[in-house]
């Protein structure tokens, strides 16, 4: 009956695969580790993703669960699923899905009315075995996302932007440079946070300082429990120092700024050799990842590499900012007034922290101007959407006056 948990008993359907030759596939409901490869051709197969052509063997991906499926997405399976074929999205196109299957790698159509920006790598989806459609996508564990709220003049200022979904590790990228940069990295965090994702600190050329424990002490700051990693990324034992977080059904993510090594730690976990750019003079680095992909890793589990993020400003982030900067959210919430705007009011715990030095006055004034910039933005950003369109060119100098009016009441209550 629709709505009713669909029964594991007779969920294994005989199919036609990409290559033609049918295999007992278990479609939908939990996925036993122990079932059998369905082998499509001798040797490795080829997904051509864009200009890429990532090789994928069969033996890599033997079931569902090794593709991330669990309770939580068999749990959404109703009968009309029963013979619909549960895929994972590792490319998004601009009007298809490329997809990872029990049975290898597919190309699937996206029906009318399903765009592809409401997509995500990651994303579990239901496809059709005859006809290589897309029926539905099953609801997100968890899901990265930026929020439009900057660019005056487009048309989708308010609207999000999706980094990927069913992630379980966020891992933050950055390096012992002048890339380091500590209120930067409490952006992504809560990014992370807000997301629900474990968020992890690579500081990657750690080889190339002298003080490579004084980074690790200013990122280990960040948060009581924060993992921070240290890492030479040409090293051959990255994918052992990681690999607390990789593993079968696993699928971690990778961020940060261009030129701090993200394309180099893909290549160390994948086994791949995609190629590096250099830094420039001032220690930016240059694009070398362009768009999302998913990829699998020889120990297990699967990783989403994403393009270089120079600006990430926060939009309806206010649980991320709460968990990211948790010691003070703690002590606001004992301050003698409710409006307390920790700038010196009487009775205010924030600042008697500061003054004890228990709490780095310089993370409250990052912890208060994250705080008013979510505000602001989220307020601007829930205004263009109610409208249905974006701040023109026109009025973009309205738009800056509403922003600066809106900063000024949110410092008053």
């Amino acid at each position: 009956m629709k709505g009713e948990r669909l029964a594991r008993a007779g969920a294994s359907p005989t199919w036609s695969g990409p290559e033609g030759s049918s295999h007992n596939e278990p479609h939908l409901g939990r996925c036993p580790a122990s079932h059998p490869t369905a082998k499509h051709t001798r040797g490795a197969r080829a997904a051509a993703f864009g200009t890429k052509i990532i090789p994928i063997d069969p033996a890599d991906i033997p079931t569902l669960h090794t593709l991330g499926w669990g309770d939580v997405f068999a749990d959404q399976l109703t009968e009309d699923d029963a013979a619909d074929i549960p895929a994972r999205v590792s490319q998004v196109h601009r009007d298809r899905l490329a997809v990872l299957t029990a049975s290898g790698p597919r190309e699937v159509a996206l029906p009318n009315g399903h765009p592809s920006g409401s997509f995500a790598v990651g994303d579990w989806v239901l496809i059709s075995t005859s006809q290589s459609v897309m029926q539905r996508r099953l609801d997100r564990r968890s899901l990265l996302q930026r929020r439009v709220h900057s660019r005056a003049g487009s048309r989708n200022i308010g609207e999000y932007r999706l980094i990927g979904a069913n992630i379980d590790t966020l891992f933050i990228t950055t390096s012992c440079n002048a890339d380091f940069n500590e209120a930067r990295l409490e952006r992504y965090l809560t990014l992370a946070h807000d997301a629900g994702v474990e968020p992890v600190i690579l500081l990657t050329k750690a080889d190339m300082t002298d003080t490579p424990d004084a980074y690790l002490e200013q990122a280990q700051a960040l948060g009581a429990e924060l993992a921070v990693v240290l890492l030479d990324a040409h090293a051959p034992d990255v994918p052992d120092r990681l690999a607390r977080w990789t593993g079968a059904g696993k699928t971690v993510a990778l961020s940060g700024s261009s030129g701090v090594g993200k394309t180099t730690i893909t290549n160390a976990l994948t086994g791949m050799s995609v190629a590096t750019q250099g830094v420039r003079d001032d220690d930016r680095g240059r694009h070398t990842t362009t768009a999302r992909h998913l990829y699998a890793l020889p120990m297990g589990g699967w990783l989403i590499d994403t393009p270089g993020i120079r600006g990430l400003g926060v939009s309806d982030a206010a649980t991320g900012i709460e968990v990211t900067f948790a010691e003070i959210t703690a002590l606001a919430a004992k301050c003698k007034f409710r409006n307390c705007l920790h700038e010196g009011e009487p009775g205010c715990a924030v600042q008697a922290a500061i003054a004890a030095g228990e709490v780095d006055a310089d993370r409250v004034i990052r912890w208060r101007k994250l705080t008013e910039e979510d505000a602001v933005n989220t307020a601007t950003s829930d205004a263009a959407m109610g409208k249905g369109y974006g701040i023109s060119k026109r009025g973009k100098s309205g738009a800056l006056a509403k922003q600066s009016r809106a900063a000024n009441k949110h410092k008053k209550r």
